[in-house]
């Protein structure tokens, strides 16, 4: 009986050593890639970082001993910073996913990277949707928003309500091309018409020359291809030289609560945008915003930190369940079944990497009807997740066969 125990006892540690022999030193390393010093800084930066910690923290209930690290580092929003970085830490530190990455120039880079190296990129602050498209990798997942998501809720939301002649100030850089493009078609399939556009780059404060161009173009919709800090400066110009009236509506297409929080209601009043998470949308995200908040000076996060932590408790427990690190297959872990999420709600991983769940239009209250700091969204529309994203086979993701 004694010799029996012992041998179960004996199996035990075994078959537990086993679970995780394909997890060097039995722990999973994450870094969270992201923009700390730039204009994405409030969007991103140490709230993802923070929401990362989170996740791990949580999961280590449910870990049975595999433990979880935390790196992180600033990208600078330069692709070749980026790339260096994902290189060093994959070959130099062992990490083995790469989570965050707003800068979809930045992201496309470190996509490349993680491929060669077969570890999972979890690209939960980037919003281009060629990283499920032409870029699409077995090795990357894309979480909570996308440029044709964005476009496709705004560009229906808009032209619906009345603006059918767009012209778009964006970012030159990837970002603004997919957001520009990825309107375009949908305002186009509701019978609208693009009249001109013109580009800035990332870092623009001044912004009265392409605000001529746009009020000079007779378009009655000016579409802001950028976000951030950029945006903001915008928006502010906007109002100052008294662009909008009338026959003229903004549509801000890439906005988050930290940019109407730098605006203020009375500027940002009105605004139409589109987000899949809000941290005042029910029971589940207000506990965990509320947590959120006690460990960011009472900040409330954004979507790039709530799709940092979901995607980060969602990579965790694949590697858990598929025992290995390796990228292609936590994915395909990742795929195999619907995934329940506190704050996104159902989600689904596709072929091509893009995690498929609901999305959001929303409307900025007025000073009047907000009972306070982050009270600023009021629910305008609920875009399902068969309609709140690509068309799998549109995409061109040559994994979608």
């Amino acid at each position: 009986m004694q010799k029996s125990l012992i041998s179960g006892a004996a199996a035990l540690v075994l078959s537990v050593s086993a679970a995780f022999a394909q997890v060097p030193g039995n722990t999973v390393k994450i870094g969270v890639l992201s923009d700390f010093s730039g204009p994405f800084a409030d969007q991103a930066g140490k709230g993802s970082l923070v929401a990362a910690q989170m996740a791990a923290e949580d999961f280590a209930k449910e870990s049975k001993g595999l433990k979880v690290e935390i790196l992180s580092a600033d990208h600078l929003n330069k692709p070749d910073v980026g790339s260096a970085i994902a290189r060093r830490w994959v070959d130099q530190d062992g990490v083995d996913a790469i989570v965050d990455l707003p800068n979809s120039g930045v992201a496309l880079a470190v996509n490349t990277v993680m491929k060669e190296k077969n570890r999972t990129m979890l690209a939960s602050g980037s919003a281009t949707s060629d990283l499920t498209g032409k870029f699409c990798e077995p090795t990357t997942v894309q979480w909570a928003l996308d440029t044709w998501a964005l476009g496709n809720a705004m560009g229906r939301a808009v032209t619906e309500s009345g603006g059918k002649a767009w012209y778009f100030v964006s970012f030159d850089y990837a970002l603004g091309k997919a957001l520009q493009r990825d309107t375009t078609e949908a305002v186009e399939k509701q019978g609208g018409k693009v009249l001109g556009a013109v580009s800035h780059p990332l870092g623009t404060s001044d912004f009265s020359s392409y605000l001529l161009q746009a009020q000079a173009s007779g378009a009655d919709v000016i579409a802001l291809g950028d976000t951030g800090a950029d945006a903001i400066n915008a928006i502010k110009q906007i109002a100052e030289f008294q662009i909008l009236g009338k026959n003229k509506r903004l549509a801000a297409l890439f906005m988050q609560i930290v940019d109407i929080d730098a605006l203020g209601l009375k500027a940002a009043q009105g605004l139409l945008l589109s987000e899949a998470f809000y941290w005042d949308l029910n029971d589940s995200t207000r506990a965990w915003s509320k947590r959120f908040a006690a460990r960011m000076d009472g900040r409330m996060p954004t979507i790039n930190h709530a799709a940092t932590y979901s995607a980060t408790m969602a990579y965790l427990r694949a590697v858990q369940a598929a025992q290995t690190i390796e990228g292609d297959k936590v994915v395909t872990q990742m795929r195999s079944a619907e995934i329940d999420d506190p704050l996104f709600g159902k989600v689904k991983v596709r072929k091509d990497g893009r995690a498929v769940h609901t999305m959001f239009v929303f409307q900025v209250k007025t000073p009047e009807e907000s009972k306070g700091r982050y009270d600023y969204y009021k629910l305008v529309r609920t875009i399902p997740p068969d309609e709140a994203f690509r068309p799998l086979d549109q995409g061109g993701c040559p994994l979608v066969h």
